[in-house]
């Protein structure tokens, strides 16, 4: 990151690092996809626990819901996003991010 601006408006990390930290918006990368559909480090719920609950106004979570969703705490995730209306698909989460400036 070349802007000085930008710097200090964004910040990027691992979820252990912003433990005890909070920011208007979090984007999270579920990205794990392979042919055995495991998750490894992903299936530690207090983790998970720590990254989601630092948003204050917003959370953006990336990941390969057909992957994710064989776990159940996913599941239950996924199902949930998708009752407030709050799933997108790649293609959808494109259009959408691109509206937002940093």
């Amino acid at each position: 990151m070349h802007d000085p601006l930008l710097q200090r408006r964004l910040s990027v990390g691992t979820v252990d690092s912003f433990q005890g930290q909070e920011r208007d918006i979090i984007a999270i990368t579920l990205t794990r996809s392979n042919p055995q559909g495991e998750i490894g480090f992903l299936s530690d719920i207090r983790r998970m626990n720590v990254g989601m609950t630092r948003a204050r106004r917003k959370l953006l979570l990336v990941g390969d819901s057909s992957t994710l969703c064989r776990y159940s705490f996913f599941g239950e995730l996924l199902a949930y996003v998708k009752g407030v209306g709050g799933y997108r698909t790649t293609q959808t989460a494109v259009r959408w991010v691109a509206c937002f400036t940093f």
